[in-house]
Order: structure tokens, then C-alpha cells, then sequence
């Protein structure tokens, strides 16, 4: 499983800024306006974000435990150049500490051996056979 569907951190420690082109109200399919508030004369930010305590409206997520963007296909670029540690090979600050912030533990190249092949387990079960045939019916 995807280590951010567990976690939610980052949601809650950055505010959410972005240019106001994003939004659906100019953009179709984009951010949706109702749930963000204007920064500045360019940029709005997500509800929640403006301030402490930051928690992003969109969030829905017990820190740690689960979570969930309720907007994700219409999140801000901001929100999508935020990368988890080791997702692309390398480190990422952001991640780190968010994940800290919460005392959850730092990700590591370990934690994205669920999406390798099949290659990746050292003593298959299956003695390297085909499956059988499905049974007919």
C-alpha cells in the first residue's frame, strides 16, 4: 500500500498556496473555489492552511493511520510536487518533516518494495511453476 494512504502529515504542517488559475472558477475540473481562500492578488490557499494550526480542509485522515485527499484528481500543483521520501529514488525534505513532526517514522527506500515485480521475494512459493490451468467449467 502506498505509504501516504497511512499518513496525512504533510497536509497538516505547509500552507497550500497556489496562482488562482487553478481554481474551477476559471478552470474547469480544477481546484474547487469554495474550498480555498485568496492569499494575495495571485494566489489563493487551501481552507485550513493560512495559518496555524494547519490542517488542509480537503484532509481526511487520522494522522498515521489513514488518509485520504477528498479532492486529490483536482489537488493544487503544490500539492502534487510534494513527493514521499524514496517514491522516485531520493529523499524529500517536505516528507521528512511532516512525518517527524508527528514522531511517524521516516520512509526509506524499504517502504517501496510492495510495488516492485514479482522479482523481489527471495523464496517464491511456487518453486518458480506456472499456475495451473483454471478449472473448466
Amino acid at each position: 500500500m502506498h505509504p501516504c494512504l497511512t499518513c496525512g502529515a504533510c497536509c497538516t504542517q505547509y500552507r497550500v498556496a497556489f496562482h488562482w488559475l487553478e481554481s474551477d472558477e476559471v478552470t474547469p475540473g480544477g481546484v474547487p473555489a469554495a474550498l480555498t481562500e485568496r492569499l494575495d492578488a495571485h494566489r489563493l490557499c487551501m481552507r485550513g492552511t493560512l495559518a496555524p494550526p494547519i490542517r488542509c480542509v480537503a484532509l481526511d485522515a487520522e494522522i498515521g493511520q489513514r488518509s485520504r485527499c477528498r479532492i486529490h484528481p483536482q489537488r493544487p500543483s503544490v500539492c502534487r510536487e510534494v513527493d514521499a521520501s524514496w517514491e522516485f529514488g531520493k529523499p524529500s525534505p517536505q516528507c521528512d518533516k511532516a512525518r517527524a513532526a508527528w514522531g511517524l517514522p521516516l520512509l526509506t527506500p524499504a517502504d517501496w518494495h510492495w510495488r516492485d515485480g514479482a522479482g523481489n521475494d527471495p523464496q517464491p512459493d511456487d518453486d518458480d511453476r506456472s499456475p495451473s490451468p483454471p478449472l473448466a467449467a
